[in-house]
This record gives structure tokens, sequence and C-alpha cells, in this order.
């Protein structure tokens, strides 16, 4: 995790190193590439056999409490990543120059979704602790979810 790509790997064009399997890189901030991207690949591989795919994304902040990402990238570089490669700012500008919606209706959505977020996390705010009971619920594998390598026993909890 905390290693750059570029001292770990001798090939980082990730897509290229199946050697005999053929691969593509993406620009995996843009929703409707990846959706496409995704189409595409699977009508291949049902064709033609396997396809790497390499989807390039960004985080905006560090890995962790102990990487807070500003050690090897400067903030100008991440504001301008927000400015140009931002997912939803992507999706946003493709719907309006496409004429697929208007700006007022984008934003009663917005609207709309933080009011109904807002609702939710002060449904979750307000529920009760989980008990020790509760962190064996809902766990493993049914009948119906098979999980490589986890056991389960056929019980009254599964049916």
């Amino acid at each position: 995790m905390g290693t750059a790509q570029h001292r770990a790997a001798l090939n980082t064009n990730f897509y290229e190193r199946g050697d005999k399997i053929p691969g593509l890189k993406i620009e995996a901030q843009n929703i409707l590439m990846v959706r496409e991207t995704i189409k595409w690949a699977g009508e291949y591989v049902k064709k033609n056999g396997p396809l790497f795919l390499e989807a390039f994304t960004y985080r905006y902040h560090g890995h962790s409490m102990s990487d807070p990402g500003i050690t090897y990238r400067t903030k100008d570089e991440i504001a301008d990543v927000r400015k140009t490669r931002d997912p939803v700012e992507i999706c946003r500008n493709m719907i309006l120059e496409h004429g697929w919606a208007e700006a007022a209706e984008l934003k009663k959505i917005e609207k709309d979704i933080r009011s109904r977020l807002e609702g939710e996390a002060e449904k979750i705010r307000s529920d009760p602790v989980p008990t020790e009971a509760d962190l064996y619920t809902h766990i493993g594998v049914t009948k119906q979810h098979y999980i490589r390598g986890v056991e389960y026993r056929l019980s009254k909890d599964y049916e």
C-alpha cells in the first residue's frame, strides 16, 4: 500500500502485463466510459477470451490515518483533479452538454438526495447500538450464496 508502483513493478502499465492477453486502460472517473467499456468487454471476452482492464482512478485522500496523502502530491494537483476529473462533475457536464437534463433539474435532484441522506443519517444516529449477538447475524453463507473457503452447517439460521 505504501510502495510507489514504479518501485514495485517492472511495468506499471498494468493493462499491458498479460503478455498474450490484450488489455485496456480506461478513465474510471467517467461513469459512462466505465459502463460502455464493461459492456464492450463483456461481448469481447465471450468471443475472444480473457481481457485485462486497468481502471485509472484518483483518491482525494490518503489510504489511512497514517497516510494523509500530502507527502507525495501537492494541493494544486488534488485541486486540479477535482476540477478536471471529478466523476460527479464529468457526469453533470455530459448531461448538460447533451441536453439530457437542465441545470435546474439537476439542482432539484441533488437537493432531494441531500434531504434523503440527511434523513437516513439521522435515523442511523438514533438506531440502537448493535449488540454482541448482532455480530453473528447475516454473515457467512446461505443456501443461495456460496463463498469459496467458507464452510457452513445447515441449520435453522440458513433456512
